[in-house]
């Protein structure tokens, strides 16, 4: 499995917005709420999000860039997990290096390499080529699944569908 990078938001500036500007311009007055089922729903998955302590809605370039650099590094998928849980849970800004770094260190990378990485303008080209490449295949928001390079599967999707699409990419369906 590869996390492939995607923005969200690829107009935000570098540092991000306020979570709460974002919302507001996104969604207008009540925008919030809209989080609310999320919320609920990820719950009954046993996940306690936390949207309230999110203060910075982060543009995600060096987010992808820590996980094209952990992929590199052989710890892809502990960094994501890592990241999923520092924003989703804690609230981390996502477009600070030294916090960047240290959940990179949690996840087992070498904190000081990784700060001076992501410092540093190394791989941006390859984020927004990678970014550009998904949205002219047609991919539009996330997650996006891509099963052996032959099926996508767009949006949250019930595990069986996922199943269906993971064997119709080997063939077998």
């Amino acid at each position: 499995m590869r996390w492939l990078p995607f923005q969200l938001n690829p107009d935000l500036p570098a540092e991000g917005i306020s979570r709460a500007d974002y919302i507001s311009q996104k969604f207008g007055p009540g925008g919030k709420g809209k989080y609310q089922q999320i919320a609920m729903v990820a719950k009954g998955a046993g996940l306690d999000l936390e949207f309230d302590a999110i203060k910075v809605q982060p543009n995600t370039v060096k987010a992808h860039r820590l996980l094209h650099r952990a992929g590199e590094l052989g710890k892809q998928d502990e960094v994501a997990e890592a990241l999923f849980s520092a924003y989703f849970i804690e609230g981390a800004n996502l477009t600070d290096s030294a916090v960047l770094a240290d959940y990179a260190a949690k996840a087992g990378l070498p904190r000081d390499e990784i700060l001076a990485y992501l410092d540093s303008d190394a791989d941006v080209n390859v984020i927004h080529a990678a970014d550009a490449e998904a949205r002219q295949v047609g991919i539009g928001g996330v997650p996006f699944f891509i099963f052996n390079r032959k099926v996508g599967v767009s949006g949250a999707q019930e595990p069986d569908a996922l199943l269906q699409a993971m064997q119709q990419g080997l063939g077998s369906a």
